[in-house]
């Protein structure tokens, strides 16, 4: 069962397997930390809370709690309270709540199973993370699978650039972002006659086949900090190409982080026709600073179960047997039942009976009696 906000719904019998997940993570060498699931709401600050409305109550001193919305937060402070040896490589798995909005379709409790990876400051942390998804998906057995690359430098880098003042700069993020063209086409004529000029034209469309924008992304002025997330980028597609050949790749450098504790590279994993990510992760190089004051660069995935069990091919298995048979062949219709895969003895009291349960239900019908011989 899982809450609402005024009623419980069930959701449906599709069995996740967090623990394929584990299996993964273990044998890479990670190691499982658990946290609770009742947190205090300070944890939560560097959170979107327009995405990731917690549940909230109240401790016996009056202390604001919530019912974790998030996973990653909590590890964080962990590590920061306990005194962790980094670098270090952490998985993990559990229930996250989070209040969404009514008949929308989405559930409110999620299943995750994740990683994260601390005291790594270069990209071959975003590899193993991105090794690991790709994993996780075929060990689900999802074969067309969408990855999306995302960058927070990118936008700020842009913007930083731009020959204009700062207010001029956030109103430009903010109708980018919310795709609002009659603003951002309004600032962005401003610099029609600068070297951005054509680069801006095409930036709220920057998204889909990742060759396709960086060809765009080539229209920009040389900007040391892009350089860098480009060539960063370029190194996970080549790497993606060697690992999944066929593996679909999308670019999307015109939205905002998924949170706002990102600090650099962002992925994200989807199948056609739906709303839920697969997966999502990336590098949040700031995060253990909510919690203390040294800086420590860190990058994690996170499963999102359900979704992945949702849309993991169901295996084929065969029409189950009703066996049915007279009170007085129960002994013969138990050695039946124990000599037939995937059956079950029918209770129906006549055969016309038998045959309805076995149609209306997509079953065969084994008749031991007379009458069906």
């Amino acid at each position: 069962m899982e809450l609402g906000t005024n009623l419980v719904r069930e959701r449906p019998l599709r069995k996740p397997f967090p623990h394929s997940f584990f299996s993964i993570f273990k044998q890479r060498g990670f190691t499982k930390l658990t946290t609770p699931i009742l947190e205090y709401a300070d944890v939560f600050k560097p959170l979107n809370l327009a995405n990731y409305r917690p549940y909230q109550l109240l401790d016996e001193q009056g202390e604001a709690l919530v019912l974790r919305p998030d996973l990653t937060l909590p590890v964080a402070r962990m590590m920061s309270t306990t005194g962790v040896e980094l670098p270090a490589k952490w998985y993990y798995g559990g229930d996250v709540f989070r209040v969404k909005k009514q008949l929308s379709g989405s559930y409110n409790q999620v299943t995750q199973a994740g990683i994260e990876l601390v005291g790594y400051g270069g990209i071959k942390g975003e590899l193993e993370c991105l090794t690991i998804a790709l994993a996780g998906c075929q060990t689900t057995g999802i074969e067309e699978m969408t990855l999306e690359l995302s960058d927070a430098r990118f936008v700020e880098g842009v913007l930083a650039a731009l020959p204009v003042p700062e207010p001029t700069k956030i109103a430009l993020k903010q109708a980018l972002f919310d795709k609002n063209l009659t603003v951002y086409n309004q600032i962005s004529k401003l610099l029609a006659d600068t070297a951005f000029g054509d680069f801006l034209s095409e930036w709220p469309w920057l998204f889909g086949d990742f060759d396709t924008v960086m060809k765009v992304v080539q229209r920009l002025p040389k900007i040391p900090q892009i350089e860098t997330v480009i060539k960063n980028l370029n190194v996970i597609r080549q790497f993606i190409k060697r690992m999944a050949p066929d593996q679909k790749v999308v670019l999307d450098l015109s939205i905002p982080s998924p949170q706002t504790y990102y600090t650099g590279m962002a992925f994200r994993g989807y199948t056609q026709n739906a709303t839920d990510y697969l997966f999502s992760g990336g590098r949040y190089d700031d995060l253990l600073t909510s919690f203390q004051q040294i800086k420590e660069p860190a990058v994690g995935l996170a499963f999102d179960v359900d979704a992945l069990a949702d849309r993991a091919p169901l295996p084929e298995t065969p029409k189950q047997t009703l066996i049915y048979f007279n009170q007085d062949q129960w002994p013969e219709a138990e050695k039946v039942l124990k000599e037939t895969p995937n059956s079950t003895l029918c209770l129906a009291d006549s055969r016309e009976e038998a045959n309805r349960i076995a149609v209306s239900n997509n079953k065969q019908l084994l008749d031991l009696t007379k009458e069906g011989e």
